[in-house]
């Protein structure tokens, strides 16, 4: 079997690759599928595995989504997304960070996975059509936060001034040409 841990940045991604015994590095633009499917191929040749091989992989929770997942099971790859908190690092002694150690971790513990171990815990991809449930509430979430940051921004100016709180942001409208500063 082949096997694939992605460490997913903003601009680029790592990948390693390893078979059980041989490692190989490859980074790509983030979102390349193209130059990932190359990888994957170059990856297969030089550990010499034919097209019948198995390949299991894995990345993280986290920016990019489920839509990799996705895109990974359509081609034939097994794929684990990967609860961030739940992989394992040693808590007594720093530990150094960079994209090339946190996919070489990850490999490490797919291939425990592989072999039975319980190395982390696997986040059940939700199907497309609840993930597209989900985002107009978070959608609100957001906009109603932001507009009481901004609520709150606009009585801070007000006070500032001596001018009293306004009690709904709904009149403000009505009353602004009513509004003078304490000075």
């Amino acid at each position: 079997a082949l096997y694939m841990a992605l460490d997913l940045g903003h601009k680029k991604w790592t990948i390693r690759f390893g078979d059980g015994q041989r490692i190989r590095d490859a980074q790509c633009d983030a979102r390349d599928l193209d130059r990932l499917g190359r990888e994957i191929e170059k990856a297969r040749e030089k550990f010499g595995l034919d097209r019948s091989s198995r390949i299991v992989s894995c990345y993280e929770a986290g920016w990019d989504g489920f839509w990799l997942h996705r895109y990974l099971l359509s081609k034939g790859i097994e794929n684990l997304v990967v609860d961030s908190s739940s992989i394992e690092v040693n808590s007594r002694r720093r530990r150094a960070k960079n994209d090339k150690l946190d996919a070489a971790k990850l490999l490490e513990q797919l291939l425990r996975h592989d072999r039975g171990e319980r190395a982390w815990s696997v986040v059940r991809v939700p199907s497309v059509a609840d993930e597209d449930a989900r985002q107009p509430h978070r959608e609100l979430d957001r906009l109603k936060r932001e507009r009481r940051r901004s609520w709150n921004r606009i009585q801070g100016l007000l006070v500032s001034q001596g001018i009293a709180v306004l009690p709904s942001y709904r009149k403000l409208a009505q009353h602004l040409s009513e509004l003078r500063s304490g000075d």
